[in-house]
Parts: structure tokens; sequence; C-alpha cells
């Protein structure tokens, strides 16, 4: 069943779909990453491409549950950032094609917030 956004602001990126897929850079049109679908409650990301544009993605839903802080790190299986208590996949970053980026995003299952920061 499709999810109802609440709140969804994308500055200088473009998504595969209406909340999630593969993730676009509108400056320079690299693939950036992937967002999975049903797996996150609300994301928060900004970066800045290697072309040198500065992307933001903030999406959240009606139904979405207030997050949780913890200090636990998300976990890389495959090439997939993944919650470390259900290993389900969160977000796909390709990092090569970022100069920096910030993320916080909440697991749907365990309600917790992630945080990632990464800068070059």
């Amino acid at each position: 069943m499709a999810r109802k956004i609440k709140t969804k602001n994308i500055e200088n990126t473009r998504l595969a779909a209406s909340y999630g897929g593969w993730t676009y850079c509108t400056s320079c049109g690299e693939n950036i990453g992937y967002l999975c679908y049903a797996t996150y409650d609300k994301i928060e990301f900004e970066y800045e491409c290697g072309c040198g544009s500065h992307g933001s993605i903030l999406i959240d839903f009606e139904d979405s549950q207030t997050g949780n802080s913890c200090d636990t790190e998300l976990i890389t299986i495959k090439n997939r950032l993944c919650c470390p208590e259900d290993s389900s996949p969160l977000i796909t970053i390709l990092e090569k094609k970022l100069k920096s980026y910030k993320l916080a995003v909440t697991c749907k299952a365990c309600s917790r917030i992630y945080e990632k920061l990464n800068g070059k």
C-alpha cells in the first residue's frame, strides 16, 4: 500500500519515484544513490555533489512515528546502509560521487534515527 507523504522538500535532486528509488543530482544528472521505498519513516539528506551542486531531501509520511535518537551506526550490507536491528536496507549512498553529505534516517521498523556524516 502506498504511503501518504506529509512533507516532501527536495532541492537540486530527482527521485525515480515519488518517495524512493534511484536518486540523482539535477545539476549534472549523476546517480548519487538509492533510497529504499518501504523501510524508512523519515529521511533528511543534505549533500554536495562532485559537480559542486548542493542538494537535499526531506521526506516523511502522515503515519510516521516520532523517532528516537541513537548512537548506533548503520551497518553496510553489500552497498546498502542498513538498520543494525533487523538488517533492513534504508539507503545506498554512492560516496565517490559526493564531496560531502549529512544523513539522518529513521527506520520504520525500530523508530531509531541513524545519523551519518561524511566530508572529504
